[in-house]
C-alpha cells in the first residue's frame, strides 16, 4: 500500500500541474460518473494530503477525496510542457516513474489518449491528464464532510503544523502492541509497514511491546523518527531509512531496493548493525519484521 509520503507527492503534483485550472472530470471506468458529472468544468482550487488520503478541492464546495489502498495509483501524461512524474502509488514494485520511457511527452494541443484499464476518474487540464485506477476509496463530499473525515484521522508527521500529542496519548495510553498503534490511522497518519518496521528499528522498540509500556521519550523518538523518514521518502521518491554508514559507498538515490531498509522484508538475513537474522512473523494480519538484538 503506498504510504503518506507518496500521498504528498500526489498532492504537490496536483497542485504544481492542475491547480487554478478549470478540468475536464469523466469517469470512463463508469463507477464515479455521478461524481464525475457534478466536477465537470469546475476549478481545481487546492490539493492536500493527510496521512494517506489525497483531497482536490474544486470550486462549489466540493471536495474529491481518495485513498489508494493496496492496488490504487495515478497516472500521468500531458504535451511537451508537462512536468510531472508519470506515477505515483501502487504497485511498489515498479514504484514513482519520474519519466515514462515508453511514450514521449505529446507535441502539439493536448490529446490524451484513449483510457486504458479501469479508470476511475479522469482529470483533463490545460496540459495534462491524471487517471486513477484501483482505489479502496473515492468520493465526492462537501468540504465540511472531507474535513470531517480527515479530522477522524491521527496527526500526519509531514504536516508542519501537527500537534503530536494526540499521538503521544494515544500510544501510553493504550495496552495494544506498538507495532500495531504505528499502522492505525485514527493513531497516526499515513505511517504503514515500511514506515512502521523501519522506525521501530531505528528507535531499538521491540513492536510486540505495548504501547503504555513506553516511556514519553521513547515514544516522542518514535514520532521523530516517522517525520524524519517520511520527509526523505517525500524527497526521493522512495523510503530509503538506511545511515549512509550502513551503506558505505551506496547513494540514498541509488539505495533502493537493495540498500533502502534495515528490516523490512529483510527475513533471516543479517542486521545491518548487529549481525543477527532478522525475524519475521505476523502482527494483526500485516508481515512483521524486527531484529531481536537490536529490538529487545
Amino acid at each position: 500500500m503506498p504510504e503518506g509520503h507518496s500521498v504528498h507527492r500526489l498532492a504537490r503534483q496536483f497542485a504544481d500541474c492542475f491547480v487554478g485550472q478549470t478540468l475536464a472530470v469523466s469517469s470512463p471506468q463508469g463507477r464515479f460518473a455521478e461524481g464525475a458529472a457534478a466536477l465537470d468544468g469546475a476549478v481545481l482550487e487546492g490539493a492536500r494530503a493527510h496521512g494517506k488520503q489525497l483531497f482536490l478541492d474544486f470550486a462549489g464546495d466540493r471536495v474529491l477525496r481518495s485513498h489508494l489502498g493496496l492496488y490504487g495509483a495515478w497516472s500521468f501524461g500531458g504535451t511537451a510542457r508537462f512536468r510531472g512524474a508519470s506515477s505515483i502509488g501502487a504497485p511498489r514494485r515498479i514504484g514513482e516513474r519520474e519519466a515514462d520511457d515508453d511514450a514521449a511527452p505529446a507535441a502539439g494541443p493536448l490529446r490524451p489518449p484513449a483510457p486504458v484499464g479501469a479508470v476511475r476518474v479522469r482529470l483533463v487540464g490545460d496540459e495534462g491528464w491524471a487517471d486513477l485506477r484501483g482505489p479502496a476509496l473515492c468520493v465526492l463530499e462537501s468540504r465540511a464532510e472531507a474535513e470531517a473525515a480527515r479530522a477522524r484521522l491521527g496527526p500526519d508527521p509531514l504536516d508542519p503544523g501537527a500537534d503530536p500529542a494526540p499521538f503521544l496519548t494515544a500510544v501510553r495510553r493504550s495496552r495494544r502492541p506498538v507495532g500495531v498503534l504505528l499502522m492505525d490511522q485514527a493513531v497516526l497518519a499515513g505511517v504503514g509497514n515500511i514506515f512502521r518496521a523501519e522506525s521501530l528499528f531505528r528507535c531499538g522498540v521491540d513492536p510486540l511491546l505495548p504501547g503504555r509500556a513506553l516511556g514519553e521519550e521513547a515514544v516522542r523518538r518514535l514520532w521523530a523518527e516517522n517525520v524524519a523518514l517520511m520527509r526523505a521518502g517525500a524527497r526521493l521518491g522512495r523510503i530509503v531509512t538506511t545511515d549512509p554508514a550502513d551503506r558505505p559507498g551506496v547513494d540514498e538515490t541509488a539505495a533502493w531496493p537493495e540498500h533502502a531498509h534495515y528490516v523490512y522484508r529483510r527475513a533471516g538475513q543479517p542486521c545491518r548493525r548487529c549481525g543477527t537474522p532478522v525475524a519475521t512473523g505476523e502482527l494483526a494480519g500485516r508481515g512483521l519484521y524486527w531484529c531481536p538484538a537490536c529490538q529487545p
